[in-house]
């Protein structure tokens, strides 16, 4: 399940960019990830209850997950084009030659609880 290993580089990423902007607490991870990365949506959350069950600064931190549809364009008509894991010809001219454009990495933001100020 390389979901965990997914979640755990998210949680680490996340807690230090909320410890390094003065964060009390983390609040909410938004995670955008490709279905090219073949992570399953289920295990990703269930990897994530996992990790921050016991952890005192993401406990009860919010994880909105966005998965994005693999994108394409044909090398050999240049038509731009939406498909799955495994259906990745160009419907405009059945080429095979393309180059995935979005849809296989990561990028996550987060929402952290700032220190009152005096």
């Amino acid at each position: 399940m390389h979901e965990l290993g997914i979640m755990t580089g998210v949680i680490e990423a996340a807690e230090k960019a909320a410890r390094d902007s003065g964060a009390t607490r983390l609040l909410k991870v938004n995670l955008s990830i490709g279905e090219m990365t073949e992570a399953i949506e289920d295990a990703l959350v269930f990897a994530w209850e996992a990790l921050t069950e016991d952890d005192p600064y993401a406990k009860g931190a919010e994880l909105a997950i966005n998965m994005i549809k693999p994108k394409s364009r044909c090398l050999e008509c240049g038509a731009v084009f939406e498909h799955d894991r495994f259906h990745m010809f160009c419907p405009e001219c059945d080429g095979f030659a393309t180059e995935l454009l979005c849809g296989r990495g990561a990028a996550d933001r987060f929402d952290r609880s700032r220190p009152a100020r005096r």
